[in-house]
C-alpha cells in the first residue's frame, strides 16, 4: 500500500507540475504529464529511442487508466485503491518487460531510493 501512495504522489506531483506549466487542456494534459513521467524514467534507465517510445506510450494509457477509474470509482475509496492498485501492478509488470536487465536494475535501485525517501 505504501508503493502504491507513493507512485500514487509521484503521478500527481507529475501533475501538479504540468498544471503550473499550464499546459493541462485534455489530451494534451495526459500527453505532457506521459511525457515528462517518461523523460524521469529515460534520465534514470538510459532509455533507447524505441523504448522511450514504447514507455511513452505504456505511460499514456496508464494515465489514462489512472483518470477512468477516477471517475469510475470516485464514490468507493476501497475500490478505487484496488484498481489503482491492479494497474500499477500491471504498468510495471509491462515496463520491466520493456526494460533489459542492467536497465531493469536501474529502474528497481531507483524506486528504492524513492521508497525510502517517503519512508523518512
Amino acid at each position: 500500500m505504501k508503493k502504491t501512495t507513493l507512485f500514487v504522489c509521484l503521478l500527481l506531483s507529475v501533475q501538479s507540475v504540468v498544471l503550473a506549466a499550464g499546459t493541462l487542456d485534455g489530451g494534451t494534459g495526459v500527453q505532457a504529464r506521459a511525457t515528462a513521467l517518461t523523460r524521469s524514467i529515460s534520465e534514470k534507465v538510459r532509455l533507447d529511442e524505441g523504448q522511450y517510445l514504447r514507455v511513452k506510450q505504456l505511460n499514456m494509457r496508464m494515465l489514462l487508466e489512472i483518470e477512468d477509474l477516477k471517475t469510475r470509482f470516485a464514490a468507493d475509496q476501497a475500490i478505487l485503491d484496488q484498481r489503482l492498485a491492479d494497474a500499477q501492478i500491471r504498468y510495471e509488470n509491462d515496463l520491466t518487460a520493456l526494460l533489459r536487465p542492467a536497465q531493469l536494475a536501474l529502474f528497481q535501485e531507483s524506486r528504492a531510493n524513492m521508497t525510502a525517501l517517503g519512508q523518512h
